[in-house]
């Protein structure tokens, strides 16, 4: 596969295991840590497993926000991916003193019932809502891994791609335009995850 990802590298966890997961399918891997990285970028990957606020502070310290949201506006595609999908969004319940990037409206949630097991953790369905390139060949309530806390709940219900249930049903992926991201973690998906991947890197 001659395809060619950025993968934005902010010091947030996960990172190396979506790179294992991309250069298993055959395609080049670049790192953008400066600007200049993500503008040049062709495909852009934006994985972690952190804090919504920590994963904010990371981008706009190295001023990779900026560059991303220009990105995004010229059309480039875009991945996001568990905390890279939250943070496209306008805020958090996790952090709310601090902002995410508002690329998309709308906020992150925290699981409500008491009773429920959190983070949310393990294989569960994946259910989609309408057609997407990058689910080509992957069955509908496939599962996929997730762990997480929290979850976005989209302003726009057009760009609602998917939704999970546990015990209360939330969006587990979106898709506006050059913008797909996810809750759940394609890399860690198995068989259904790589066929994700594999889709959006012959997008």
């Amino acid at each position: 596969m001659s395809a060619k990802v950025t993968i934005i590298d902010y010091n947030i966890g996960n990172i190396q295991s979506v790179a294992k997961a991309i250069e298993f399918l055959g395609a080049k891997i670049s790192w953008a840590k400066t600007p200049e990285d993500v503008m040049a970028a062709e495909k852009i990957i934006m994985p972690g497993v952190s804090a919504f606020g920590a994963a904010v502070k990371n981008l706009k310290s190295a001023n990779l926000d900026l560059a991303i949201k220009e990105k995004i506006s010229k059309g480039t595609l875009f991945l996001g991916i568990c905390v890279g999908y939250q943070i496209l969004f306008e805020r958090s319940e996790e952090t709310p003193d601090i902002s995410g990037l508002g690329i998309l409206k709308g906020s992150c949630v925290k699981f409500k019932n008491p009773e429920l097991i959190v983070p949310h953790m393990g294989w569960n369905n994946v259910k989609q809502l309408k057609k997407s390139r990058y689910f080509k060949n992957i069955d509908d309530n496939a599962f996929f891994y997730f762990v997480h806390s929290y979850f976005p709940e989209p302003s726009e219900k057009s760009i609602k791609l998917c939704l999970t249930d546990y015990e209360e049903t939330f969006c587990s992926a979106v898709e506006f335009e050059n913008i797909t991201a996810t809750q759940f973690h394609p890399e860690k998906s198995q068989k259904n995850g790589l066929k994700f991947l594999e889709n959006f890197l012959k997008d």
